[in-house]
């Protein structure tokens, strides 16, 4: 890491010169010179949040009619009115 010598013989590194510099343009402390910083980035964020349970946003999610099936079977496993089938059982459901 480089560091700057400054003028009470300690040493900075570049990131805390250019905060102590942009503290001083904005007659602040860096406390309140991060603070508000932070607070008017915040004050900008947009968060969406997508129903669409797809990582890639695949638009079968996006139907009403799939997302309802895709809860009822949620719900049904919660209640347990499920059946695990083995390899087998598929292969004969299918006439495989």
């Amino acid at each position: 890491m480089a560091y700057i010598s400054c003028i009470y013989n300690t040493y900075i590194t570049p990131l805390q010169q250019i905060l102590k510099i942009m503290t001083a343009s904005h007659d602040k402390s860096l406390e309140a010179f991060i603070e508000n910083t932070s607070t008017a980035k915040a004050d900008n964020i947009s968060v969406e949040v997508s129903t669409n349970p797809s990582p890639s946003g695949d638009s079968w999610f996006d139907d009403p009619k799939n997302m309802e099936s895709v809860m009822r079977g949620i719900e049904d496993a919660e209640q347990e009115r499920t059946k695990a089938y083995s390899m087998d059982e598929i292969k004969n459901l299918l006439e495989v």
